[in-house]
Formats: structure tokens, sequence, C-alpha cells
């Protein structure tokens, strides 16, 4: 039997670079490491995916 670490079934999250570029929480990189070593999009620089699609579904 074959030990290791196990792969995670989700690919890490897919920031926009150039919004990230001056941004001084993630450093430019457009992701944060969470307290539990989670990669998640940075807050200030990448847009929120759900916000963007209620917006867009609301015609504002």
């Amino acid at each position: 039997m074959a030990y290791g670490a196990h792969r995670s079934p989700l690919l890490p999250p897919r920031p926009d670079l150039a919004l990230a570029r001056d941004c001084e929480q993630c450093l430019g990189w457009g992701t944060v490491v969470t307290r539990d070593g989670d990669h998640e999009l940075c807050h200030l620089c990448q847009p929120d995916p759900v916000t963007d699609e209620d917006t867009a579904a609301s015609g504002s």
C-alpha cells in the first residue's frame, strides 16, 4: 500500500494577475493562503464570480 499526500480533487483558484499586480494584500499573486492551508482568491483584488453573476442576472 502506498502512502503519501492525498491529491485534492479541487483545482487551485486561477487569479487574474493583471488585477493582482499592485495588490498589497496578496503581493501580486492573486491568491492568499487561509489558516487551513488552502489557497483562495484575494478578496481585495479579485472579483467574486458569484457577485458578478448576480449583477448580470439583475441587469445592473
